[in-house]
């Protein structure tokens, strides 16, 4: 990721740990959510195609998928070290001894050196993030995301999000309590939301306390529920320019300590409705570090 003078970015802490690149390689290991399988809720969240960042990897163990990234990684980046992203759905969503099966299954990768387990704040129970923290207390680097995008209730209820601010509270309080890093998962745009919702988010994750930040411009996924609202006309994406705009904002009202995961999202070609601009992320990075320089600011000049 650029930005790393103005921005403290995943790849530059990985760096400064490791004295090298370590790149995350996102693994489906067949997990579902309790917002699908009814437990929670059915149809999962609004705005939710899991085809959108995950192409086809579920056919492959998870071996195979993580010697894919390795290829993709070597030719892209060059990166050496390698951190298991379990990304897809909920991935802390079974019984603990197979949660234990899949990370060891990943860890006896002899370059995979971390593990970033994707999640929703009401499926971290306390022998899941016992698990988790005896994983960090043998040296292995673990992050805990948690998927909260908004820390109103009434946002998460439009999006059928199946829990609300209350969960994900108790969620990263229990993990930290544990000394496990938790990087927060952010939705900037959601319905019925504008800049002043981001700004109100951000002030309460960081009062609770936070080591990581992932920002998501919203985006339209065919086959999604929103898709549905935004062919109706119930729903208008952000421009970037407006993305841009907050994002800059919760930047500079982000302590330097934190550290940036992802600034942007993006969703191929044939599944995105809308805006086109999540496409390609590059084009979104660059103009947030140009709005960065035009102001002459960095993370952490407003906290």
């Amino acid at each position: 990721m650029v930005l790393t003078d103005m921005v403290n970015t995943f790849g530059a802490a990985m760096r400064t740990r490791f004295g090298e690149r370590a790149h995350k390689v996102a693994i489906d290991a067949g997990f579902t959510c309790p917002n699908r399988d009814g437990s929670k809720g059915r149809g999962g969240c609004t705005f939710c195609n899991n085809r959108s960042f995950n192409q086809s990897r579920r056919s492959q163990g998870i071996a195979a998928q993580i010697d894919a990234g390795r290829r993709v990684v070597a030719e892209t980046t060059g990166a050496r070290l390698l951190i298991a992203y379990f990304q897809a759905y909920t991935n802390t969503y079974a019984a603990v001894e197979t949660l234990r099966a899949f990370y060891d299954e990943a860890l006896g990768e002899g370059d995979v050196v971390g593990l970033a387990v994707g999640t929703r704040p009401d499926c971290c129970p306390d022998a899941v993030l016992d698990l988790l923290a005896q994983y960090r207390d043998r040296g292995v680097l673990v992050w805990l995301e948690l998927g909260l995008q908004s820390s109103f209730d009434e946002s998460l209820a439009r999006v059928n999000r199946g829990h609300g601010f209350a969960e994900y509270r108790a969620a990263v309080r229990a993990a930290r309590g544990r000394g496990l890093p938790v990087c927060t998962h952010l939705i900037i745009g959601l319905p019925g939301e504008d800049a002043t919702h981001a700004y109100i988010t951000l002030s309460r994750v960081l009062e609770d306390g936070v080591d990581g930040l992932k920002l998501h411009p919203l985006h339209v996924i065919k086959g999604t529920r929103l898709a549905f609202s935004y062919r109706e006309g119930e729903y208008r994406p952000w421009a970037l320019d407006e993305y841009v705009q907050t994002a800059c904002d919760l930047i500079e009202r982000t302590p330097e300590t934190v550290i940036f995961h992802r600034l942007t999202a993006t969703a191929p070609p044939a599944l995105l409705l809308a805006p086109a601009w999540c496409m390609g992320r590059w084009r979104v990075l660059n103009a947030i570090e140009a709005e960065l320089r035009r102001r002459h600011t960095a993370q952490g000049a407003h906290v």
